[in-house]
């Protein structure tokens, strides 16, 4: 059976040109199972797809019967359309987009509620990708592996970042060994080295709540090749404090899949340490980029303007914008978790 790197395609890193964004709506569910929760979660939502459609297209996923109320608070320009939905956390339910140049494709990861937890559902999830990748007229290729969209971030240039408790763990593929992983990620991604972390943040993980046990997506990203950015928890109150301090260790002694040695931008966390009697896992981190823009997590903190001046060097050519993160984070993710880019491809351009 052909693979998507066998037949000429990869995943761009995510500066690349987009067509668009997509993203999911929260519906009822056991993540924000308050109505209070819910209306805070689509103020936030809502908050993210209005910064992202300044520079790009956006299109929301809703579930039957809710796409008016969302478009009340979507705003003008942002365009909706209505499939059953489980949760809203777009960059893990929705495909991994890739391309060959001229062609659209589209990965379509098994997915099972990060690693089955008890709190989450993925009756309808499971089929978002498939779903989402036929609107965008994806040619789409499915794999076995458990896999998220937050779980790998790439450079490109055939570098991918990914966690040891999330691709290997048990709860997604316990009979997977490290190079049956690898070998199924470089072939549906078109990556050729990857570069593994031991472990995501503290708070991702039970009993801190809605966690994925891992993300690579809130701890370390790729901003250019050969460069990345890495979560830095100074205060050693913190357990990331520790984490982060190896994490960081890992990265500046990786080299990519070009034999670069990495450059490593430390990012600092947020000044809180606790949230809802749980250690906090605030981070700038899990950003969004977007044709022109940069979309930030901000938390109210003092380190919010110093995480956006990190972010106005790094990408001098685009805009920061800050949007308050706090619900999205009490939901289990951040901005770059509920977004998803397709990338621009001179052969698409429309969605059905």
């Amino acid at each position: 059976m052909s693979t998507p790197a066998a037949d000429g395609f990869r995943m761009p890193a995510e500066w690349s040109p987009h067509e668009r964004t997509w993203m999911a709506w929260p519906g009822p569910n056991p993540t924000f199972d308050d109505p209070g929760d819910l209306a805070a979660a689509r103020a936030a939502w809502a908050s993210v797809a209005r910064a992202v459609r300044r520079f790009e297209p956006v299109t929301v996923v809703c579930g039957p019967g809710q796409a008016a109320d969302a478009r009340a608070l979507l705003g003008e320009g942002i365009d909706t359309v209505e499939r059953d939905l489980d949760d809203a956390w777009m960059r893990d339910i929705g495909p991994t987009f890739l391309t060959d140049g001229r062609e659209l494709a589209a990965v379509d990861w098994t997915f099972n509620g990060w690693g089955a937890q008890g709190w989450a559902r993925w009756e309808h999830d499971a089929k978002i990708a498939a779903y989402v990748a036929d609107l965008a007229d994806a040619r789409t290729y499915a794999s076995k592996l458990v896999n998220e969209g937050g779980a790998i971030h790439v450079d490109g240039e055939g570098t991918v970042l990914l966690t040891e408790t999330v691709q290997l763990g048990p709860e997604r593929n316990p009979h997977w060994t490290r190079e049956q992983v690898e070998a199924e990620i470089h072939a549906h991604l078109g990556t050729r080295k990857a570069i593994w972390l031991p472990r995501g943040l503290t708070a991702d993980y039970p009993p801190h709540g809605f966690g994925t046990l891992g993300h690579v997506d809130i701890v370390a990203a790729f901003a250019r090749p050969g460069v990345v950015v890495a979560h830095h928890q100074p205060d050693p109150a913190h357990p990331d404090h520790e984490v982060t301090k190896e994490v960081i260790g890992i990265l500046r002694s990786a080299t990519d899949a070009r034999g670069r040695a990495l450059e490593v931008v430390e990012v600092p966390a947020p000044t809180v340490l606790e949230t809802d009697g749980h250690w906090a896992d605030y981070s700038y981190i899990n950003h969004y980029l977007c044709n022109g823009g940069v979309v930030l997590c901000a938390f109210d903190d003092p380190r919010d303007e110093t995480a956006a001046g990190i972010f106005r060097r790094l990408f001098p050519e685009r805009t920061v914008t800050l949007v308050d993160a706090r619900t999205i984070f009490a939901g289990g993710g951040g901005i770059h978790c509920i977004t998803q880019q397709q990338p621009r491809v001179p052969a698409t351009g429309t969605v059905r």
